[in-house]
């Protein structure tokens, strides 16, 4: 195996755990913020749990603007009114708490 060889496996190595590391920073942003909207919608323990759980969805994982029309659609549903702005900014603020968990072993 040449050093090329050896490099480009680090290489893909590197990205393949950035991408786990990705992923999983955007599944507990998302747990996160259907906690955030779960106690906006005042729900209980229980449904609140399964409300950030369904938000951890692979698909609404790949999409923030997807993510984002959902929590806006779910608060409008019940008169609670929150601008798609807002929630992308919470969503922001989430991911950099969630990357922060992740770092620190959480």
């Amino acid at each position: 195996m040449t050093t090329f060889d050896k490099r480009e496996e680090g290489f893909e190595a590197k990205f393949a755990h950035d991408e786990e590391l990705r992923f999983l920073a955007l599944a507990r942003r998302n747990k996160l913020l259907g906690a955030w909207a779960a106690k906006l919608l005042g729900l209980p323990e229980a449904q609140a749990e399964a409300y950030a759980t369904q938000l951890a969805a692979p698909d609404l994982i790949a999409s923030d603007e997807r993510l984002a029309i959902k929590v806006v659609a779910d608060l409008k549903a019940k008169g609670i009114a929150r601008q798609p702005q807002e929630v992308l900014a919470t969503m922001k603020n989430l991911l950099a708490r969630a990357i922060g968990d992740i770092e620190a072993g959480h």
